[in-house]
């Protein structure tokens, strides 16, 4: 019969080693690089030209760490080129974050958990009146 004391540490050891490769795995998320420096001033520089499409409800933030072109109904026919291509250039320079933040980790394969993160992250942060997505439908912060 194996001793409790030695099931107890051995238990212990265990969740410590989970506990820790958990730790590891989260990464971290505020790494800095030029890259993902660019990156941001890149997004900082835009942001600008997108929050009145926020507010207004034509894009939104996506459950997926994307913006999306959510009801362009209030733009102007001459305005969704330039808009589309705000929004295309926004998600370039996320998919571009979230890569580089996973690669400056070490762990490029952590790409899909740093979107998700980000994601999740981007919708809690959102302004009161923004749209969101959460659970595949859309809705007012």
């Amino acid at each position: 019969m194996i001793p409790l004391m030695t099931v107890v540490r051995s238990w212990l050891a265990i969740i410590l080693f989970a506990a820790a490769g958990l730790a590891v795995a989260q990464g971290n998320l505020e790494i800095d690089t030029p890259a993902i420096g660019a990156l941001k001033q890149s997004m900082q520089q835009r942001h600008a030209q997108l929050a009145p499409l926020y507010d207004s409800g034509v894009i939104g933030l996506a459950a997926d760490g994307n913006i999306t072109l959510r009801d362009a109904s209030g733009l102007p026919l001459a305005q969704r080129g330039p808009v589309n291509a705000l929004v295309a250039a926004e998600n370039a320079d996320r998919a571009a974050l979230y890569r580089e933040i996973a690669r400056a980790n070490g762990h490029p394969e952590w790409e899909a958990d740093v979107r998700a993160t980000f994601a999740e992250r981007w919708i809690d942060r959102a302004p009161a009146g923004w749209w969101v997505q959460r659970g595949g439908g859309w809705g007012r912060k």
